[in-house]
């Protein structure tokens, strides 16, 4: 059985930016250097069939990611929207944090939590260089923000705040993204895997990893309200936060992923309605 490691060092220089940790003990900086640690370990771990390509967009696309993460995780904070692991054509291509789904065709990625191209560029007005994984499957090449390709779960979610809020700042004011997880797996033939997808005993080695990292992040962040966007990312949040003692309230948003058939239907209405219910919707149309 073959076995991939999930060390990506970054072409172009990238992995060298990395090396240097971030300073200063603000939000961003603290958000920053437990991803630079994560990355440490994450490189260690290898997984077995059906895996057979490993894209951490935290070491190629680090640019764009550090761009986000400086630009928009600031103190006063109060709600963490929560995705599980980047989709191929959002933060696989820009660095921003996006869901998964399954796709076809071409590989984008950035570093930002659910990272679709068209709401990094033109609304996040996200900047930096992108590069690539050292192994790339020939159907899921990284193009970076260049890619034409759109991410729905990443335009629905990124739509829905742009109509609410109509400018990044009100947002970011009250809410962060990120994802739990950093690394996108991809088997022999192209297929996008997610994580419960993965050999139990590997999946748990590297979400054991992940929780450690999250909560950290919501220390960091001092965040009172942790909403996982779909039900594996709400529970592994619940999970974890709660084994490390973290006083922090845990809530599920709808996943507006295509493979979802609610989210189909009308996931802006189900958000709405979830987020009144939660007081964030008041949160982000009071201020």
């Amino acid at each position: 059985m073959s076995e991939s490691s999930s060390s990506a060092g970054e072409p172009g220089g990238l992995a060298d930016k990395q090396d240097v940790k971030p300073a200063g003990g603000t939000p961003s900086s603290r958000v920053l250097q437990a991803e630079l640690e994560l990355n440490v370990h994450l490189r260690r771990l290898t997984f077995s069939e059906p895996v057979r390509y490993i894209y951490n967009p935290l070491e190629y696309a680090w640019d764009t990611h550090r761009c986000y993460v400086e630009r928009y995780c600031q103190a006063g904070q109060r709600v963490l929207f929560l995705g599980m692991n980047p989709g191929p054509f959002g933060m696989a291509q820009t660095g921003v944090s996006t869901c998964t789904v399954s796709t076809c065709g071409g590989v984008l990625v950035l570093e930002v939590p659910f990272g679709e191209v068209k709401s990094v560029v033109d609304w996040l007005e996200i900047t930096g260089e992108v590069g690539h994984p050292p192994d790339e499957h020939p159907k899921r090449r990284i193009t970076g923000l260049a890619c034409t390709r759109s991410e729905v779960s990443g335009a629905r979610f990124w739509g829905f705040f742009r109509k609410l809020c109509r400018e990044p700042a009100l947002f970011f004011q009250h809410c962060f993204v990120h994802n739990l997880c950093p690394l996108i797996f991809v088997s022999a033939s192209g297929k996008n895997l997610t994580p419960p997808e993965l050999p139990e005993a590997q999946r748990e080695a590297l979400l054991a990893l992940c929780d450690i990292a999250l909560c950290q992040v919501v220390e960091a962040l001092g965040v009172s309200m942790v909403i996982g966007v779909g039900k594996v990312a709400e529970r592994r949040a619940r999970r974890a936060l709660s084994a490390a003692g973290v006083d922090v309230r845990v809530e599920y948003l709808m996943h507006p992923s295509p493979r979802n058939p609610l989210a189909n239907k009308g996931w802006e209405a189900a958000a709405e309605a979830k987020l009144t219910e939660l007081d964030v919707l008041s949160l982000l149309s009071s201020s």
